[in-house]
């Protein structure tokens, strides 16, 4: 993946992608930006999906082919943590491959149908409600 500095400079970036069962909704991203510790971003898998294909995103995330007229090409993924943003640029192919070794695991659609996501969610929910309580 490459990090877009500006128009007229980018350089390639190692970046290790994930997907968990657990969470079969999200996908991960940790960037290895040099003299940094690891960046990690955590997404929606159907955004990834959709970004493939057209313009996606809302809020900190957003991906779109860098050419629509070109198939299996370059996409643009472009993330925000206020006012500062980040844009890289990534070829098509192995997104598509990773989201295909991800459906195997995980057909899209089938999300809820991994029991332990639920009782994750369940738990998490509780904690934060709890936190809440405790706070206020």
């Amino acid at each position: 993946m490459s990090f877009l500095v500006s128009e007229e400079l980018s350089f390639r970036i190692p970046v290790d992608l994930r997907y968990e069962t657990n969470d079969p909704y999200a996908v991960r991203l940790t960037f290895h930006l040099p003299g940094d510790a690891p960046v990690g971003w955590a997404f929606g898998r159907d955004l990834l999906s959709g970004g493939l294909i057209g313009p996606c995103g809302d809020g900190d995330v957003h991906i779109a082919p860098a050419d629509p007229e070109e198939a299996l090409g370059e996409v643009l993924l472009k993330l925000q943590v206020g006012g500062e943003r980040a844009l890289f640029r990534a070829g098509t192919a192995p997104l598509l491959a990773f989201l295909d070794r991800t459906a195997k695991l995980v057909p899209p659609g089938q999300e809820r149908a991994c029991g332990t996501f639920e009782k994750h969610l369940d738990e998490a929910l509780c904690r934060i409600l709890a936190e809440e309580q405790n706070a206020g």
